[in-house]
């Protein structure tokens, strides 16, 4: 299936959780996914911070159907070409590059790309995005500089990221435009490189829970 930018908004608002994967090891994806996707959260955004990346998208997408797959951290075209060949659903970017969301444009992938300043946003506006990842999430004013941003730009749906953790994401989502929130706390790449998927697993139903509520 081929997504586009709405139905994933509408995906990820139905999770509203993301998990942000660093691997070291691609072949970690399978059970992780599978983890994820058992537990109440079949979505993963695989970042681009390792040389993993690319063959851990496509595992998932040749064995988990079920999982939307994000390719983060994603700073060239090379990146995007090779993400969306090996079967990324769509891209995410820690800041706005117009050439790299010109680019998606082109290639027909959804991309949500990070802001965090009005400047950032206006640009994005003009390339008819409608749905960004805020980034450095704490960093730049958390809850505070999202409602303030909001005054002005009043139907952009936000994907908080960076800072995210289970004590502070209740906040996030309490925003309405806000759609999901990217964290690692409960993929830490401690608990991957050990294999400790029973931990992974307990920490993700704890985050589902906690954003039913």
């Amino acid at each position: 299936m081929r997504y586009t930018t709405e139905q994933i908004v509408e995906k990820l608002t139905e999770l509203k959780v993301v998990p942000v994967i660093a691997l070291d090891n691609a072949e970690d994806i399978l059970p992780l996914a599978q983890t994820l996707s058992e537990n109440g959260l079949p979505v993963v955004e695989i970042t681009f911070r390792s040389a993993a990346a690319e063959e851990a998208i496509k595992l998932v997408k040749a064995n988990c159907p079920e999982v939307l797959i994000a390719a983060g951290t994603v700073l060239t075209k090379e990146q995007v070409l090779t993400a969306k060949n090996a079967g990324a659903d769509c891209i995410v970017t820690p800041g706005f590059n117009p050439n790299i969301v010109k680019y998606c444009q082109e290639l027909d992938i959804p991309v949500t790309p990070g802001v965090n300043s009005p400047m950032a946003i206006e640009a994005a506006l003009e390339l008819g995005i409608t749905a960004v990842k805020f980034f450095p999430a704490e960093a730049s004013g958390g809850v505070k500089m999202i409602k303030a941003l909001l005054g002005p730009y009043a139907s952009l749906k936000i994907m908080p990221t960076g800072g995210v953790s289970v004590s502070n994401i209740k906040d996030y989502l309490a925003i309405s435009n806000v759609v999901a929130c990217g964290g690692s706390w409960f993929v830490d790449k401690k608990l991957i490189n050990e294999k400790n998927w029973d931990e992974i697993g307990r920490l993700t139903r704890e985050v589902v829970e906690l954003v039913k509520q």
